[in-house]
């Protein structure tokens, strides 16, 4: 018996590990989490019951899918899954037949459409239905309710020539894709993960740039088989926003006043300044008269001065004097 099971005296091992035995077939190079293939010899005999699911697609995805449904249709038989494709309602339905082997497949074509749908192309989308491989469509619509904002931030998340995301596809090793208020994604489930956090934080006004900074450290850290059991926070950047409020200007110091008993004098109103001038006692017609006598000398004197402009135009410029050597 090995040494784990024997207690601190070193005679007897202790009461939950006595049972325990060595595994030799146990071995370091073996995988404990490697998944492997489903193949037709596991499953004993067909489902006994039908699955199905469907899905909507919007007018303009028509087209590409009445072009494309024959390599759907041929692409799914392989894996004994029937699918039908709805012009007049605009919706796509896949469901198991008895030439179904793997029950989970299902769920992975329910996916494949749900792709289609939402303009991924058939090569990309047709990725889902390999093992290790799962999407992920992130709903960015809610997330801003600016609408302005909303385009600016979803087109901070593509970048210049699309240059950021494709930066993101390679870092996280998924396909993405941007189209109206959603992000559809594909790849590994470590890869969504990070992926959803990116999108997530874009819209919450946090530049992808950042994120992209520290999977390329932890890109980096992965290589070095000395940090493998150790933390990584010291490496990373530490990315805080700083809401520093500026500091109020310095008052200008007021002079003391003499001190004085009696109140300021009231400021006039404007009735009382008419009445100082006389018009408050003139006729509405006079009064007209009068704004339209102002009227015309502000237009004179803008006249006059619209005409001293253009007569600079006219005055020919100052020519330098040459002399002969």
């Amino acid at each position: 018996m090995s040494g784990e099971g024997v207690t601190s005296a070193g005679m007897e091992p202790s009461k939950n590990r006595r049972h325990r035995k060595d595994k030799p077939w146990d071995t370091d190079d073996i995988d404990h989490w490697k998944i492997d293939p489903f193949t037709k010899e596991e499953m004993k005999g067909p489902l006994t019951e039908e699955s199905s699911f469907a899905t909507l697609f919007p007018k303009y995805r028509e087209g590409y899918l009445r072009e494309t449904w024959p390599h759907v249709t041929k692409l799914l038989a392989g894996h004994g899954v029937a699918c039908e494709l709805n012009l007049v309602d605009g919706s796509m339905t896949v469901k198991t037949t008895r030439k179904t082997f793997d029950p989970y497949i299902i769920l992975k074509c329910r996916d494949l459409i749900k792709l289609l749908a939402r303009s991924v192309p058939l090569p990309n989308a047709a990725k889902v239905l390999d093992d290790g491989v799962t999407c992920d469509v992130i709903k960015i619509g809610n997330l801003v309710h600016n609408r302005e904002r909303f385009v600016k931030r979803r087109q901070r998340l593509v970048g210049p020539n699309g240059n950021t995301l494709k930066a993101i596809e390679l870092l996280t090793q998924c396909f993405v894709l941007v189209q109206g208020n959603t992000v559809s994604a594909i790849g590994s489930h470590k890869g969504l993960k990070e992926l959803r956090r990116i999108v997530t934080d874009c819209m919450k006004n946090i530049h992808p740039i950042y994120h992209i900074k520290e999977l390329m450290i932890k890109r980096e850290l992965m290589k070095d088989e000395k940090l493998k059991f150790e933390s990584w926070d010291r490496f990373l950047p530490q990315f805080r926003k700083l809401n520093q409020k500026a500091k109020p200007a310095a008052k200008p110091s007021k002079e003391k006043k003499p001190y004085t008993p009696f109140p300021p004098t009231p400021t006039p109103r404007q009735e009382d300044l008419q009445m100082q001038s006389g018009e408050y006692f003139l006729k509405p017609e006079q009064k007209e008269a009068k704004k339209l006598a102002e009227k015309k000398a502000k237009q004179k004197v803008r006249k006059a001065e619209k005409e001293v402009e253009r007569a600079k135009s006219y005055i020919p410029p100052e020519e330098a004097i040459r002399k002969r050597p």
